[in-house]
């Protein structure tokens, strides 16, 4: 007979030990099924651990990719203006100055020509790309509208102008394309009924 250890208060009824009551088999059958609830408790928590563990990988990946991709970003943002202060150097030289073909001329608009062209090289390199959606689909995702206005030859919702070039880095947008966009033809004027033009 197992023996009950002592308590502190002598009126508490003594613990009852429930294995004395089972036969050997049942208690080989009792912790054999609470060692295969352990088991399959601990099974579980290694399944959510490795689960977490791939997530966090992936994550990791990700951020790693993402500051690479975007590293520089603010650089590129300020060489932005560069870029559209060489592309206004050569839209300010008038066409009569260019028809003329003076050596000085000419060569300092290839230089500026040159330049912008390697600019935009080396920003495509390092995953800048420049937006220009003359004539596509406004989107404004990618442009930002600055005014609508009739269009004959441009289709309503489309973009008719472009004021200041967008760019890209990566997938995100790193400066909204400046756009007009084509409200449609214009309206013909209404015809006036001879009764009105009279004055009556």
């Amino acid at each position: 007979m197992t023996q009950q250890p002592a308590t502190d208060n002598p009126n508490a009824e003594p613990a009852i030990d429930e294995t004395a009551t089972l036969s050997p088999e049942e208690i080989i059958q009792a912790n054999f099924a609470r060692i295969e609830a352990e088991r399959d408790d601990l099974k579980d928590k290694l399944l959510r651990t490795l689960a977490d563990m791939e997530n966090l990988r992936r994550r990791t990946e990700r951020e790693i990719g993402d500051a690479k991709a975007y590293a520089v970003t603010s650089f590129a943002r300020d060489m932005l203006a560069s870029a559209d202060n060489l592309r206004r150097a050569l839209e300010s030289v008038p066409e009569s100055a260019r028809a003329a073909e003076e050596a000085a001329l000419t060569a300092l608009i290839e230089g500026v020509e040159l330049t912008e062209r390697d600019l935009l090289k080396t920003l495509e390199r390092h995953g800048v790309r420049r937006i220009d959606p003359q004539g596509e689909k406004f989107d404004p995702n990618l442009h930002q509208a600055m005014f609508e206005a009739p269009d004959a030859e441009t289709p309503k919702g489309m973009v008719s102008k472009v004021v200041q070039s967008g760019y890209k880095i990566g997938e995100r947008v790193l400066r909204p394309a400046l756009v007009g966009v084509s409200a449609g033809a214009p309206k013909p004027p209404e015809p006036v009924s001879p009764a009105a033009s009279s004055g009556e």
